[in-house]
């Protein structure tokens, strides 16, 4: 009887989490004032530098050292880390990268607390030249 009543509670659990994570919000649209920001450090070659060491502190646990979505500590989130070097990442305004580090959405973390306004833009300078790297 207890092994039945066991066996019942984890399978509720795991049908209520399954749901949670089914349900989970995949579309993570930056609002509009967010899109118009505009990076004060675009271009700017120490800023990438400083965004390039965070990334390696930071972001490439989950999203790999070539920024490729493939950290080893991103193979278990669904929803993936985000793969920096895709088209639909590249066509993000930089206002869209930066609001979505500030902001999180899980499994992502929010940085807002972690980083600085400004080391948050550099690791968006940094994440526009990954692939030349």
């Amino acid at each position: 009887m207890k092994t039945k009543f066991k066996i019942l509670l984890v399978f509720i659990f795991i049908t209520f989490y399954s749901s949670k994570i089914m349900a989970q919000d995949t579309s993570w649209v930056p609002p509009k004032s967010a899109i118009d920001m505009k990076n004060p450090f675009a271009g700017d070659a120490l800023a990438a530098a400083k965004g390039k060491m965070k990334f390696y502190q930071m972001c490439a646990i989950c999203h790999g050292m070539k920024g490729d979505g493939k950290g080893g500590g991103g193979v278990s989130l669904n929803p993936r880390p985000a793969n920096f070097l895709s088209i639909d990442i590249k066509n993000e305004p930089d206002g869209a990268l930066f609001w979505k580090m500030t902001e999180g959405n899980p499994p992502m973390a929010s940085y807002k607390e972690l980083l600085t306004e400004d080391e948050r833009w550099q690791l968006v300078t940094y994440i526009r030249i990954l692939e030349h790297q």
